[in-house]
């Protein structure tokens, strides 16, 4: 465990590139004054950036790339250019222990097909999954995965992905024992396929975990506070997440539009603009910023490509506070007290 983390930053990775890393990367500083950088990039791009943030300057480090995974690039592709690349240094840098945590805005594919080759999935868990956070009407927001990073999974998947869901959650949101539910097309224990049943008995056999079990969620229910933790397969997750986020940018629309439709709708907003601007940031996805790639030797955060500055602070505050609080061995810990006999009788 670190106080001052080091953050390998893909500068290349993202719809803008260095100008948003870099800005992102000076904002983060004032909640992590002691975090250390290392970018990877077009050296002359980064350091045309870092002019603009004296600061900054004075705790980073360069490493010139010339090679840039793009983002439409095919996962084999990607690691076959890896080596020499910003996003394949970035993650090389984590696993030679030089980096606590390696951030890329960059090709979700290909960072995660880098990633699980550089740094191997831990002991214990067959596959990584994508973890993001959702915000909803309680008071906290909600952890979700997986959100894209398999869309094949077996019952056992579902209980590793529930596991590291709920370290993750007891790093993020401060929680002791997160509430933990499966996705699922009903809340009923009747409902759903033979894997999901599966799952949701070795889950409840395994009460010794730091978690609370709630059963099954319907996606309609995801954000309305009940749970802290959604574990599903990523071909679900990923459809229920951009699902979420369309309705969001709809709403969002809507209330634009209905807000500029009349002089009365403009003299309204002027008044309710508080409310709107609290809207604003409950929608945005900037303020949500950052998805782990949980399961592996080494810690892995995806931001948005189409990011701000804001949306790079968040997402690096989410690489700190996991490097600080050392969630792989979190991760581990659980693992290891999991009451394996247990989860195997309920699975008979």
């Amino acid at each position: 465990m670190t106080q001052s983390p080091r953050i390998a930053i893909d500068a290349m990775g993202g719809d803008v590139g260095p100008e948003v890393m870099v800005a992102g990367a000076a904002l983060s500083r004032a909640a992590f004054p002691e975090i250390r950088f290392t970018f990877f990039g077009d050296e002359a791009r980064i350091r045309s950036e870092l002019s603009k943030h004296k600061a900054l300057a004075r705790n980073v480090e360069i490493i010139h790339s010339d090679e840039v995974i793009s983002g439409e690039a095919k996962p084999s592709q990607a690691l076959r250019r890896s080596k020499d690349s910003s996003m394949g240094l970035a993650i090389a840098a984590v696993k030679a222990g030089e980096a606590d945590a390696a951030l890329s805005g960059g090709n979700t594919g290909a960072l995660m097909a880098i990633a699980k080759v550089a740094l191997r999935t831990m002991e214990g868990i067959d596959r990584p999954a994508l973890s993001a956070l959702m915000p909803t009407l309680g008071d906290n927001d909600v952890v979700m995965l997986d959100l894209g990073a398999n869309t094949e999974c077996d019952a056992e998947n579902l209980v590793q992905f529930a596991v590291m869901g709920a370290a993750y959650a007891r790093v993020v949101l401060d929680i002791e024992r997160p509430r933990t539910a499966l996705l699922n097309i009903g809340s009923e224990d009747e409902k759903g396929t033979g894997m999901l049943k599966d799952a949701a008995a070795r889950l409840r056999a395994a009460d010794t975990l730091p978690l609370d079990f709630t059963g099954f969620i319907e996606a309609d229910r995801l954000s309305r506070g009940h749970v802290d933790v959604v574990a599903t397969d990523g071909f679900s997750g990923n459809i229920a997440i951009k699902a979420v986020e369309g309705t969001a940018r709809f709403v969002a629309d809507l209330i634009r539009q209905a807000f500029t439709s009349s002089l009365r709708s403009k003299a309204g907003f002027m008044l309710s603009r508080p409310a709107a601007k609290l809207l604003k940031n409950t929608l945005d996805p900037n303020f949500h910023n950052g998805g782990v790639f949980l399961g592996l030797n080494g810690l892995v955060v995806k931001s948005h490509g189409g990011a701000d500055a804001n949306g790079v602070r968040n997402a690096i505050g989410v690489a700190a506070k996991m490097a600080i609080a050392d969630i792989t061995r979190k991760i581990a810990s659980d693992l290891e007290n999991f009451p394996k006999q247990a989860i195997e009788d309920a699975a008979e």
